[in-house]
Order: structure tokens, then C-alpha cells, then sequence
């Protein structure tokens, strides 16, 4: 894996830990890259309320400047309930649960591969639920990367 690759999937397996620290729930992060000519991972999350996803969103851009990867573009709906945080590799979508389910972003992103963000723990499993396991494309397969 390029360095920038590393990159890229260090900074989304980051901020899907921001999400957990910050009780978000159903927490999906998407490996896009082949399916998706804009971004390499989509990152959702569902939320607890307005006040709690605009602060993990300003967390995120923080998050984001650390790991050198600014802000493409931020949106938020009139009622707070779905805000978009685009650092171009990365696309989070923050949620509360019912417009969530209405747009269902996992069935679009139906194809994607699964990232497991999840922290280890002292065994080497993994210490909460809320991601499944990646799956194995096997050693031949291979995905074909985004044109820049």
C-alpha cells in the first residue's frame, strides 16, 4: 500500500474512532475506492441530537488538519439532521437516525468493503461491536483506483 493510501485509511479509521469516543452509533466506515470516482472511503454515523453532530463535525475538521487532509466542503440541512463533511478521500456523513434510514447510504454502498475500525483489545479481538469483520476479496483480486 502507498504511503498516501496509508494516509487516506489511517485518517478514516481515525475518525471513525472520533464517532465511537463520541457515542455515535451504527458506525459504517466504506471502502469506495473503484466504486466511487470522488472519494476513497464514506464514512456514517448516526447521532444523538443537533448539538452533538455539529460539534464531532467541527471535531472531524480538526481531525482532518492533523492528518494534513482539509476541509473540501462542509454542508448541513436546515434541521440539523444530516451533515456532510468532505475531505475528498474521505466523505462523512453524520445522521440522525430517521433521515439516516431514509436516504440508506449502506444499500447505495451495497458493493463496498467494510472497514473494521475497531480498537483492539489486550487479546487482539475486537474490544466493542459496531463494525463487522472486512471481507477477503482473496489474493488474486484486485480493485481498480479512482481516476485523479
Amino acid at each position: 500500500m502507498k504511503s498516501a493510501d496509508r494516509q487516506s485509511l489511517e485518517f478514516a479509521v481515525e475518525a471513525a474512532r472520533l464517532l465511537d469516543d463520541r457515542h455515535f452509533e451504527d458506525i459504517r466506515l466504506m471502502d469506495v475506492r473503484g466504486l466511487s470516482q470522488v472519494c476513497d472511503y464514506v464514512l456514517i454515523g448516526s447521532g444523538t441530537s443537533d448539538r452533538q453532530m455539529k460539534a464531532v463535525a467541527a471535531e472531524l475538521e480538526d481531525l482532518g488538519e492533523e492528518h494534513g487532509s482539509k476541509v473540501f466542503r462542509s454542508s448541513r440541512d436546515d434541521g440539523g439532521t444530516w451533515i456532510v463533511v468532505d475531505f475528498v478521500d474521505l466523505v462523512a456523513h453524520l445522521f440522525e437516525p430517521n433521515q439516516r434510514a431514509y436516504y440508506d447510504l449502506e444499500t447505495l454502498w451495497s458493493d463496498a468493503e467494510r472497514v473494521d475500525w475497531r480498537r483492539l483489545d489486550g487479546n487482539g479481538s475486537a474490544a466493542k461491536d459496531g463494525a463487522s469483520p472486512p471481507r477477503s476479496r482473496g489474493r488474486g483480486a484486485s480493485r481498480s483506483r479512482k481516476k485523479a
